[in-house]
């Protein structure tokens, strides 16, 4: 909490000055006297940190622990961190502190730091008495310090100040808003100086309680004696933590230990507006924040160091953060969460049995819910994959009927050749047939030899319609027992007149024995007409002397089986793998679904389709399909 009295060093004795003597010759063996100089570019800037009561004394040290972290993190610049410890401040009979300021000066004579943070009041106080026999010219930021403490006619223009305001009187009013039944305060602060003097500050700001609690000050009992008091505490009676360096018997307390002796003996809760203390032995509240103070710190420490005046770096005292409180103390002392103050923080809150234990609960449960609904489940089952198989068939259809239309764009030029030979049979028969008709004798044998002309090219046009008409169908899958060779068959029927028209030879050769499968009809021939289509472009676009595909049914392994191969380049090797998977493609304009789809229908007609390479040069895809039995 920082400290208005002089600081020196205690009674100690000749020890302590004999000590600081030693550490002022070492320093000169050391760090021996030198001409100043301008630190070179690149050179880390020396950051003296100046503590108060020593590096683990708490609530100090955590300052201290976050400020250097942060410096180390958000420095632009390497920076020499150096720290020392005033020490004085802990003591009730403060002794001189030239030795002190001896040993600093020969420490950083002729280098002095860069940048001096002292942390807490009695640091702070200490710099600013020995500014001129220090560190006449070193910027300085005072901080973890109470605003009253600051002596504002001592500071220079080369001096930051980062306060903090310990405002008792709301703090109490917490702390009866928390526990409204409160009775008691009982008022932990030690005997030094600076406790005394905060003392004296915390009963200024209880007067306007008073008449609704009484205050007991244990400041004139050493800490035996507050510990045993902590134990045997009437009900209705909280503690509150302010400071304990040193007791009344002059007994010198290390950082927290003592608050921690107090904890495991009192019956009653122990508040504090220090946010060290939290998290292990205080209730909770509104509290100084170590990160809030820490970073205005910093980012001042970083601001002169990069050349900004001390004096246009003006904070504000930083008050009290939000209120947290823990849990596990809630839970001790019985305080309900509904009488914590709007926007409070609970923290350590411990799991309940469902958190703690929730994979095993749902396990268990699993394994209940599993059990009920397993005939259920198996019951719909059956329907949910009937269901399924007729969507994926439907889907099926869908995607391949698309498929087929896109073949039959490709198609459709060498289908009109196809109709218009008939047709134009047609038209010249029928024309003859009217001239003969219109002389005086007509041949009649002549004539009906030109009218079975006329209806065998009107069945050709027919047959080619009734297989663009069947491919281009819109019709659920119809599994049926086929003739796979009359199948492929149309199949290359209906592409003969385009093979043609690219000067490929198309050859088919039928197996020499029935080949009876099940499937669809129509399906089959899709996947027939997009290898042959395939195997087309692929002969055309190589310019090859021979342009030759040729599409053949067989039967291998008990399995019918359709050959489809071309004298074309064949396919990469490292391509071989991937032609049917969807959306790839070798050809400039393809979409990649051909191969997909024909693997995607092979699938489901129990089959499987496969590509290679022939020694001879080209592809060869093989369908192979269960025969009937």
């Amino acid at each position: 909490m920082g400290g208005r009295t002089p600081i020196a060093t205690p009674n100690m004795g000749r020890p302590v000055v004999a000590a600081w003597l030693c550490a002022w010759l070492l320093a000169w063996v050391i760090v021996p006297p030198g001409p100043a100089s301008a630190a070179p570019h690149g050179e880390p800037k020396r950051v003296l940190l100046l503590h108060s009561f020593g590096r683990d004394f708490r609530p100090w040290s955590e300052y201290a622990r976050t400020i250097r972290a942060e410096l180390e993190r958000q420095s632009p610049r390497p920076l020499d961190l150096q720290e020392h410890t005033l020490l004085t401040a802990r003591f009730d009979n403060p002794g001189p502190e030239a030795p002190f300021v001896d040993y600093l000066r020969s420490l950083y004579q002729g280098a002095s730091p860069d940048i001096v943070i002292s942390v807490g009041a009695p640091a702070a106080r200490f710099v600013q008495r020995h500014r001129a026999e220090l560190f006449p010219e070193t910027p300085m930021v005072l901080t973890a310090v109470e605003q009253r403490l600051v002596d504002r006619a001592e500071l220079t223009d080369n001096d930051a100040v980062v306060s903090v305001h310990n405002d008792f009187a709301a703090f109490f009013s917490s702390i009866l808003q928390v526990l409204p039944d409160t009775q008691t305060i009982a008022v932990v602060i030690g005997a030094s100086p600076l406790e005394k003097f905060w003392l004296q500050e915390a009963k200024k700001e209880a007067k306007p309680f008073e008449s609704r609690v009484a205050f007991v000050w244990y400041a004139d009992l050493s800490f035996q004696e507050i510990l045993q008091q902590a134990a045997t505490l009437p009900p209705h009676t909280v503690l509150f933590w302010g400071l304990m360096s040193v007791d009344a018997a002059g007994v010198v307390h290390e950082g927290d230990l003592a608050l921690r002796s107090l904890h495991a003996v009192a019956n009653a809760p122990i508040f504090s507006f220090q946010e060290a203390f939290f998290g292990q032995d205080t209730v909770g509240g509104p509290m100084h924040s170590i990160s809030g103070s820490s970073e205005k710190t910093v980012n001042a420490a970083i601001r002169i160091l990069g050349g900004e005046k001390p004096a246009n770096i003006k904070i504000e005292p930083i008050g009290f953060a939000p209120p947290k409180y823990d849990w596990r103390e809630l839970q001790r002392w019985g305080i309900s969460e509904s009488n914590l103050p709007a926007g409070s923080e609970i923290l350590f809150r411990e799991p309940t049995f469902w958190e703690r234990y929730r994979w095993q609960v749902a396990l268990i449960a699993s394994v209940i819910l599993v059990q009920a609904g397993l005939i259920s489940g198996l019951l719909h089952e059956r329907r949910r994959r009937r269901l399924a198989e007729v969507e994926s068939r439907q889907r099926l259809a869908e995607l391949a009927r698309v498929n087929r239309y896109s073949a039959a764009g490709e198609l459709a030029t060498s289908i009109a050749h196809e109709l218009n030979q008939p047709l134009g049979s047609i038209l010249t028969n029928a024309e003859t047939a009217e001239l003969m008709l219109k002389s005086s004798a007509p041949d009649l044998d002549e004539i009906q030899e030109i009218l079975a002309d006329i209806r065998r090219d009107d069945q050709r046009a027919s047959e080619v319609i009734r297989r663009l008409r069947s491919m281009l169908k819109r019709a659920p899958i119809e599994v049926s027992e086929i003739d796979l060779n009359e199948t492929v068959r149309e199949a290359v029927s209906i592409i003969s007149a385009l093979a043609e028209g690219r000067d490929v030879i198309l050859k088919y050769v039928p197996a020499p024995m029935t080949l009876r499968v099940k499937g669809d009809a129509v399906q089959l021939q899709q996947v027939v007409l997009n290898l042959i289509m395939n195997a087309i472009d692929a002969v055309s676009e190589a310019q090859a002397e021979k342009r030759e595909v040729i599409v053949a049914t067989d039967i291998s392994d008990e399995q019918a089986e359709i050959l489809v191969a071309d004298s074309g380049p064949g396919i990469a090797n490292d391509h071989l793998k991937d032609v049917f998977e969807p959306f790839f493609t070798s050809k400039p304009q393809g979409m990649g679904m051909g191969l997909a789809i024909a693997r995607t229908i092979a699938d489901a007609h129990h089959g499987q389709i496969t590509v290679e390479n022939r020694s001879s040069g080209g592809a060869l895809f093989r369908i192979r399909l269960p025969l009937v039995r």
